[in-house]
């Protein structure tokens, strides 16, 4: 399988990640577990074992004409912890590594499929300069969406983080998620051929 490269080019690619079926209830599976394992699950409440004082049975169990009470910190007592009391949850789900690279190949060979992505030879910015890169994204009708590069290049970020919703990534830190969210998508040759290895 080849895909058209702007300015004339063709690559080469696996159809195996470029060419995949696309299938609903995997990729909802493995996003929702990606959007899952960033949930910080810390909220924390002391319950009755927790809250400070109490050690002491307040009065004798029989014959004060009041009703029992084994600690001063119960949930129906002022101060006391908290009946229920929330504690810190690990929000994460399991994924095997064969159904992420799945979701991913299935991802990508949508966005083909909707030509949603778009292949450059390199972003080519020598300086940091917003103004270049939003004429470079204007000639590919590119008005928000993801870039990816094959490695973390200062001169793109720096020249991207004052575009409107525009996001830079690098192959390496690609994730469903923001393949799913993006509009359009423009990758350079060098970040296809590390996806490619980082998927087979």
């Amino acid at each position: 399988m080849e895909l058209t490269v702007t300015g004339g080019n063709t690559i080469k690619v696996n159809e195996a990640i470029f060419a995949r079926d696309f299938s609903e209830a995997l990729v909802h599976q493995v996003v929702t577990a990606y959007l899952a394992g960033a949930r910080a699950g810390t909220k924390a409440q002391k319950n009755r074992a927790a809250v400070s004082g109490g050690g002491r049975k307040p009065w004798k169990q029989k014959g004060t004409g009041r009703a029992r009470a084994g600690t001063i910190r119960s949930p129906i007592w002022r101060g006391g912890g908290a009946t229920f009391a929330a504690t810190p949850r690990d929000h994460s789900q399991k994924v095997n590594r064969k159904m992420y690279r799945a979701a991913m190949q299935a991802i990508l060979s949508e966005l083909i499929r909707q030509d949603r992505l778009v292949v450059i030879e390199d972003f080519n910015l020598d300086s940091p300069k917003t103004a270049e890169l939003a004429k470079m994204l204007a000639a590919h009708d590119f008005t928000k969406g993801l870039l990816v590069s094959d490695s973390v290049n200062d001169n793109l970020f720096l020249s991207a983080r004052n575009i409107p919703a525009v996001y830079v990534l690098d192959a390496e830190g690609l994730d469903p998620v923001s393949l799913v969210r993006s509009e359009k998508v423009i990758m350079t040759v060098a970040a296809i051929n590390k996806i490619q290895e980082r998927l087979s």
